[in-house]
């Protein structure tokens, strides 16, 4: 089943299934209860390092990939269970950035589905 990435301001619906957030920091303005998340997994999120590097900046992005991409292969095992997860149902992942385009999801996501 394909993997989805979602902002998680925009609403849930049935079709997210597993439902993870990837980002290190809670995202503002949402409560816990209003997240309707599955799991908060902050270990597979960028480091704070390479969080505040990058700071959603559209020019930094590609050297933000590149580190990214050499800290996720550390996390081959957390790779591959959030491959199986979504081999059996829908898995989204979710992140606070506002920019679709160059935020850790985008990375994670071409990262699980290499594998």
């Amino acid at each position: 089943m394909p993997i989805k990435i979602k902002r998680i301001y925009d609403e849930s619906n049935d079709n997210d299934g597993y439902r993870i957030l990837i980002d290190r920091l809670w995202p503002r303005g949402i409560s816990k209860d209003s997240a309707k998340i599955d799991e908060w997994n902050k270990d597979i999120a960028p480091s704070n390092e390479l969080r505040k590097f990058f700071s959603h900046k559209a020019e930094l992005f590609p050297e933000f990939k590149a580190r990214y991409k050499k800290e996720l292969e550390s996390k081959s095992s957390e790779l591959l269970r959030l491959k199986n997860i979504s081999e059996k149902s829908n898995l989204t992942l979710l992140y606070a950035a506002k920019d679709s385009e160059y935020n850790q999801a985008v990375v994670l996501l071409e990262q699980i589905e290499q594998i």
